[in-house]
């Protein structure tokens, strides 16, 4: 059994954390002698950077950064940042970001914001009201908070305003397979209000696509887990598409230029018509008054869904109405940056955003408050010393809610810059949700991120690590095609390597009034272990991706995802469309990851020496070619439909129907039966892409 570094919990974890504020023992000790050395060092080499105590041991730095941890200073910050609820371009969102800021001002870290101008919905006017077959009528209560005024009301941001009027009829999760079903016993949504229950593999904003284009004539959809019995109504955005709507491919800086509401670009991110979230108990009385045909059989028994339910349309009629505010509002990111010693002009990024639907207190601020704790164990390693390799930057993103909107805009602002020099992207949004570790990343990344796992104490098991209990619940690393976070822009737009990573794999407070600190400690993380041992992965990440002189990136692993990816294919097109031309691309890249491997083991074997200019030339050569492996996979036309999604191997399919979580474009042209030769089209863009990256990280020219 591997051992972790240090043990992430503090020593005096059993007794109440609330009270404590100091980090523990063994690292005020360490924190002491690391002091006392470089004071005496400076003392005696006044014109000299002091050297961390143990300068090329990186075990003790990497031991000094968890022994830092402490639960009670991260469940301070989760505290202070979800007394109010703060909605992105709201005045208590202002009250966050003045938190944040100051923060990592306090710690002595170069700190600016990076504004912007974006387009944002707010809700004037919600109501749903239903009159069943004996004539009664109920108007649904749509509220879902404790009383707190600032709690924004339930809705779906960019949902058109208007009323719907019409029959109802239940379409199950709203995916085009359910319509199928439902035309199959001879049931029509065409002007009609359906009723969707949200499922996994369709989005909000997805199943208002799909009920548009049936007739529809607006949209109820429910969440099954019922705000935990609270009856939380889940928020949520229906936008098309991230980033500000009114400036879609360049960033929407102060004063910028901004496409108007009828310009076609704006108009086709926002569906035409309206929707609105319900509670699981609202959403009951209304499934249990409709008449009509009984459900297909294969929705019976699934979820809530009885064996005798029916689908409508019957005699209940659904009016519903939103009013809604379009209006411009402020942006704003934190970045706070930990500048290189060696390699300044290369770049790690660690971001979360703050901005919630209501309190937050998973979605995002559990991860805000691991960033900010990690900012802070950054700093004593500062103090004793430590300058990174490479410039490290902290950023908290703004009005992701509403699509990934700052993140998106800071890297539309900044892609040329991103490209040729940014390393990697760590992402924690919703840093504990619940229990198991989760993660997803690039590939190359995996053993990197596996190697961090197994040096942090397990925060559910003393004697055992994550990466152990990891491996033994769940083991595997999930791909990146999803947007669902901010780690899409420098993915799927810029082809940045990254990672996603979360404890939890889902929790029932979901953008509900009841994602509270009360929610936290009750729930999913008393004593705050979770945390820790979120910022102690998470910080670890950054450390040594900054720090190894050889970058620690593995495109062998990416060669055996590729083949993996490419058998599924052949697989699924059971000889419909050779995949020849992606065999041939991805046996060159096979020979070129092994090329690299094998030069970045020979430069890792030797001593290193920073005054060695020939060896260090020599590292950034190959560390520049990985970095910039990932970019190969991007294509300037992007995905057909989705054209600022540029990475062809891991991004967003077009068609909710596409069966592959990779190589998007082709599963596209899968799902809408196009004809073998454009499929065959969609396997040669993959193909050159993968040329792309081979010959990134091979180097020169043909």
């Amino acid at each position: 059994m591997s051992q972790p570094l240090t043990a992430t919990r503090p020593t005096n974890a059993a007794t109440s954390i609330f009270p404590l504020r100091q980090p523990p023992p063994l690292c005020s000790f360490l924190f002491i002698i690391v002091l006392i050395v470089a004071t005496f060092y400076t003392l005696h080499h006044p014109d000299a950077t002091p050297p961390l105590l143990f300068s090329h041991n990186a075990l003790t730095l990497r031991r000094l950064f968890l022994s830092s941890a402490s639960n009670a200073t991260v469940s301070s910050y989760l505290r202070a940042l979800t007394r109010h609820p703060h909605l992105a371009g709201t005045k208590p969102s202002l009250d966050t970001l003045s938190y944040v800021t100051n923060h990592f001002q306090s710690l002595g870290l170069d700190t600016h914001l990076a504004e912007y101008e974006a387009l944002l919905s707010y809700p004037a006017h919600i109501s749903v009201a239903a009159r069943f077959s004996n004539n009664t009528t109920v108007e649904f209560d749509l509220n879902d908070g404790p009383g707190d005024d600032d709690v924004v009301r339930p809705y779906h941001a960019y949902s058109p305003s208007g009323s719907a009027q019409g029959n109802v009829v239940f379409v199950n999760h709203g995916e085009e397979r359910d319509y199928r079903a439902l035309e199959l016993i001879g049931v029509s949504v065409r002007d009609c209000v359906v009723l969707a229950r949200k499922g996994e593999s369709l989005g909000r904003g997805g199943i208002v696509k799909i009920a548009e284009a049936k007739g529809a004539l607006g949209v109820l959809i429910y969440a099954e887990n019922d705000g935990g019995g609270f009856g939380g109504i889940e928020r949520g955005t229906v936008m098309r598409g991230i980033g500000d709507p009114v400036s879609p491919g360049w960033p929407g800086v102060v004063g910028g230029e901004k496409l108007s509401l009828e310009d076609d670009r704006v108009a086709r991110r926002f569906p035409k018509i309206p929707s609105l979230p319900l509670s699981l108990r609202n959403a009951e009385i209304i499934l249990a008054s409709l008449g009509g045909a009984r459900a297909p059989v294969e929705w019976r028994n699934s979820g809530r869904v009885g064996s005798g339910q029916r689908v409508g349309p019957g005699q209940t009629v659904v009016n519903m109405t939103l009013q809604g505010e379009l209006t411009m509002k402020k942006v704003h990111n934190v970045v706070a940056t930990i500048r290189g010693s060696e390699e300044p002009d290369r770049y790690v990024i660690l971001g979360n955003h703050r901005d919630a639907w209501t309190y937050g207190a998973v979605d995002p601020n559990s991860g805000t408050s691991a960033l900010l704790d990690i900012g802070r164990r950054f700093s004593v390693l500062l103090k004793s010393g430590w300058r990174p390799r490479r410039t490290i930057l902290l950023c908290s993103w703004d009005a992701e809610e509403f699509g990934m909107i700052g993140s998106t805009e800071w890297v539309e602002e900044n892609v040329l810059n991103l490209g040729a020099s940014a390393v990697a992207y760590l992402n924690v949004d919703c840093a504990v949700q619940g229990s198991g570790f989760f993660a997803g990343a690039t590939p190359q990344l995996d053993g990197l991120l596996l190697d961090a796992l197994k040096l942090v104490q397990d925060p559910d098991d003393v004697a055992l690590t994550v990466e152990e209990t990891f491996k033994s619940q769940n083991n595997i690393i999930e791909r990146l095609s999803r947007v669902d976070s901010d780690f899409s822009g420098f993915l799927h737009h810029a082809g940045i390597a990254s990672i996603d990573m979360y404890y939890g794999a889902d929790y029932p407070v979901y953008h509900t009034a009841f994602d509270s600190y009360d929610w936290m400690i009750r729930n999913a993380d008393p004593l705050f272990h979770r945390h820790v041992a979120m910022a102690g992965v998470w910080g670890l990440l950054g450390i040594i991706l900054a720090d190894e002189p050889v970058l620690p990136f593995n495109y062998i692993s990416y060669a055996e995802q590729l083949q993996a990816h490419r058998d599924a294919l052949s697989k699924l097109l059971q000889g419909k469309a050779s995949v020849d031309p992606l065999s041939m691309a991805i046996q060159e890249f096979s020979l070129v990851a092994k090329e690299a491997q094998d030069e970045a083991k020979k430069l890792k074997e030797q001593a290193y020496n920073k005054n060695d200019v020939a060896a260090a030339a020599k590292r950034r050569e190959l560390n520049d070619r990985m970095m910039l492996g990932e970019r190969g996979f991007l294509d300037s036309e992007g995905i057909k439909g989705k054209e600022w999604f540029k990475h062809l191997v891991y991004g967003p399919a077009a068609e909710p129907e596409s069966k592959l979580g990779f190589f998007p474009g082709i599963a596209d042209a899968i799902a809408t039966n196009s004809s073998e030769g454009m499929i065959e089209h969609e396997i040669w863009r993959v193909a050159r892409a993968i040329q792309r990256a081979s010959r990134a990280l091979k180097g020169g020219f043909t």
